[in-house]
């Protein structure tokens, strides 16, 4: 058995080094700043427009928090937002960060910027599509996602109806698998440690709980899942931030010397020492990328399963939330988890050398203790849970949506009930291996899923200068909202 785990390590290791090396980096930022460029950069071009949509439309917009009706399968644009966001904001916003700064020092979060940036307007581009390809399911429920948007999208081209399709299917298959890995149980095993390791309490009574608290939200399918996120993820994330704010404040004095840190270990301006001597840029460049989309997930196609089924009509209006969704896990979330561990004094700013025996999350919980005291293990204990049971929620409505276009709505239940049960395996189990799989399979996502908004990125430039000139410069212009009644005209034509 142990040479069975050792082969299955090795295989892994080398498609892990594949999907996570130069050909990513080159698909990811590369898609991102292609979508960039042709939406002429619209996340800084309309910046106060998609600020006014989004974060402004909270407060002043009753549409977008207004929930659907009882009897209505849809979810509101704010519902949508708060469990796409759930399912990011994760440990990766906590352990992730302090891996990069462990393995890439400071200057891994320049490149962790760099990625959300133009991740921005990968996920803009993944919920335009989303929108405009989704279909409606036999319960009348909104389906969306790169599965769609691959099949009616990228399968609608001459002579791509084959490879629409496989990479359709490839998709589903990758993001289910996933679901069990990042989604699940790597979640509840931080859960289940961190409790173990602040309170005392046994993993096996996490994961019954965890088991039963899941299993309550998640068998009600979306509309539940969504009711408990829109509650639970402005709490956690509020909470987080202003804890973290506090430690940015008590060492504000330190800034200075921190954004220089993180200017000249991404660049190799000086020497630098702990975890990226003998690999400088390169490393930083890669655990930034990594770690960041470990983050946010943008331009691995999974939110967009989430956002295809709010209420919106416009399919830019929910490309906006993505650009929010992205800036407020890593730009906001993941930088004061970044500058709270680099002004805490555990790192040394000179040399870019971690002064603590401490990595990932045990790394950010002494660095909340030199402010909080004994207190600050607890904090970040009780964060790793709301933010890696929110994760699990989130994550057990994409791998259902692959799962669903793999087998069919009815067979939903099996897969939930099944989700549920893994939660007391990923609390009672080692997973390093789990965690290693997990990254293999957020890569494999994403491949098939960049091919399809790079295919399909005139599709999102059409769609985006259609809803500027009707929205911005008052065009009188007809609107591009949905690509169903061409898909259907495809589908009557080959019966024909």
């Amino acid at each position: 058995m142990e040479n069975v785990f050792e082969t299955i390590e090795n295989v892994n290791g080398a498609i892990n080094g594949f999907v996570w090396g130069l050909p990513m980096l080159i698909l990811l930022v590369g898609t991102g700043i292609l979508m960039t460029i042709l939406t002429r950069f619209f996340q800084i071009s309309h910046f106060r427009h998609w600020v006014k949509n989004t974060i402004g439309g909270i407060v002043k917009d009753k549409h977008v928090t207004a929930h659907t009706g009882s009897e209505d399968t849809q979810i509101s644009q704010f519902q949508s937002l708060c469990t796409a966001l759930a399912a990011t904001i994760g440990t990766g916003n906590i352990a992730g960060v302090a891996a990069a700064i462990v393995v890439g020092g400071p200057g891994a979060i320049f490149w962790m910027w760099i990625v959300a940036f133009f991740g921005m307007m990968t996920n803009f581009s993944e919920n335009v599509l989303g929108i405009y390809y989704r279909r409606r399911n036999s319960r009348n429920e909104w389906c969306g996602g790169a599965m769609y948007y691959l099949k009616d999208g990228l399968g609608a081209k001459r002579g791509c109806k084959t490879l629409g399709g496989v990479l359709a299917v490839l998709f589903s298959v990758f993001c289910m698998f996933a679901s069990f890995g990042i989604g699940n149980m790597s979640q509840i095993n931080s859960i289940a440690v961190n409790m173990n390791t602040a309170f005392g309490i046994p993993s096996i009574i996490s994961g019954v709980i965890l088991m039963v608290l899941a299993g309550l939200v998640i068998v009600g399918g979306l509309k539940r899942i969504a009711a408990v996120t829109e509650k639970l993820v402005p709490f956690m994330a509020v909470i987080y931030v202003v804890g973290a704010l506090i430690i940015c404040i008590v060492n504000i004095q330190n800034f200075g010397a921190v954004f220089s840190a993180i200017f000249k270990g991404a660049f190799g301006l000086k020497a630098a020492g702990g975890g990226i001597v003998g690999s400088g840029v390169a490393m930083a460049v890669q655990m930034g990328m990594k770690r960041g989309v470990f983050s946010n997930e943008a331009g691995l196609g999974s939110s967009v399963m989430v956002h295809s089924s709010s209420n919106v009509r416009e399919p830019v209006v929910q490309g906006m939330w993505g650009i929010f969704e992205v800036f407020a896990d890593t730009i906001i979330v993941c930088s004061l988890t970044a500058f709270a561990v680099l002004s805490s004094g555990i790192v040394d700013l000179e040399t870019g050398e971690v002064l603590s025996d401490q990595v990932s999350t045990a790394l950010v919980a002494e660095a909340f203790s030199t402010v909080y005291g004994k207190f600050g293990a607890a904090f970040i204990a009780i964060a790793i849970l709301f933010f890696a049971f929110s994760t699990v929620l989130g994550w057990s409505q994409y791998g259902s949506k692959g799962f669903e276009y793999l087998f069919g709505t009815k067979s939903i239940k099996f897969y939930q009930i099944l989700f549920v049960l893994f939660i007391l395996v990923g609390a009672t189990m080692d997973l390093t291996l789990a965690w290693d799989l997990s990254d293999t399979f957020n890569g494999l996502m994403a491949i098939p899923n960049l091919i399809g908004v790079v295919t399909l990125s005139g599709t999102v430039v059409k769609i985006t200068k259609n809803y500027v000139d009707r929205k911005i410069r008052c065009k009188d212009v007809k609107p591009m909202l949905s690509a169903i009644d061409e898909i259907q005209k495809i589908h009557e034509e080959e019966i024909a």
